[in-house]
């Protein structure tokens, strides 16, 4: 599987055969166009404009929002609900995470998770080999929860989203307070993993916002 990051939450996942899904595409008020590409599937997290511009994706995609199992294009997609606060949803509503399990791999995007996750949900949510999680707090969880989570949930990849990066007009924070709970941070601009790739331990990668 090929992973690229379009930048905020939108992610670009490419499977061993050639079925795409783009995570929460985002519309132009966030500073960013999303590139111009044709995902077969898209997940939604939630139905605010930074997270929801599914009309703004090109083809006919398949879109996930809901809770519950999946299946679609042959890709198993696990929806777990939870909340975009801390007050249970009262200040900024819902947030699905969704497990998306293709090639062997099972990747995990947190949306906009704004509180701490108790047992129950990480059990729902099930194992996680790629975890793409928000540190740039202000919306989300900030970087000391998210490193606390990564450290709980224990992926063999993580990679942070959501947080401040040159033309990005939402007001989150840079990685940097994320970054320093790890030791050694890798750097690359798409990440191509396999059940045989996956490192022993958690390992942080930071990837660089591709255009397309």
């Amino acid at each position: 599987m090929q992973i690229k990051w379009f930048g905020h939450a939108c992610f670009f996942l490419t499977t061993s055969a050639g079925i795409k899904v783009m995570t929460d595409p985002y519309d132009e008020g966030t500073g960013f166009r999303v590139p111009p590409v044709a995902p077969d599937v898209v997940t939604v997290s939630h139905q605010h404009h930074d997270h929801n511009a599914v009309g703004l994706v090109q083809g006919k995609p398949s879109v996930v929002t809901k809770t519950g199992t999946h299946q679609v294009k042959g890709i198993n997609i696990r929806g777990v609900a939870t909340f975009h606060d801390k007050e249970k949803g009262q200040r900024r509503g819902l947030n699905t995470i969704f497990n998306i399990e293709a090639d062997g791999i099972r990747v995990c995007h947190m949306g906009d998770l704004g509180h701490h996750l108790g047992p129950d949900k990480l059990l729902e949510i099930g194992p996680v080999d790629v975890l793409l999680i928000p540190v740039g707090g202000t919306y989300t969880i900030d970087a000391n929860e998210a490193a606390a989570l990564v450290k709980e949930m224990k992926p063999r990849v993580a990679i942070p989203m959501h947080y401040k990066i040159p033309g990005l007009n939402v007001s989150v924070a840079p990685a940097d307070n994320f970054l320093k709970h790890f030791g050694a941070v890798e750097r690359k601009s798409f990440l191509e993993v396999t059940p045989g790739n996956l490192p022993a331990e958690n390992t942080v990668v930071l990837l660089e916002r591709l255009q397309s």
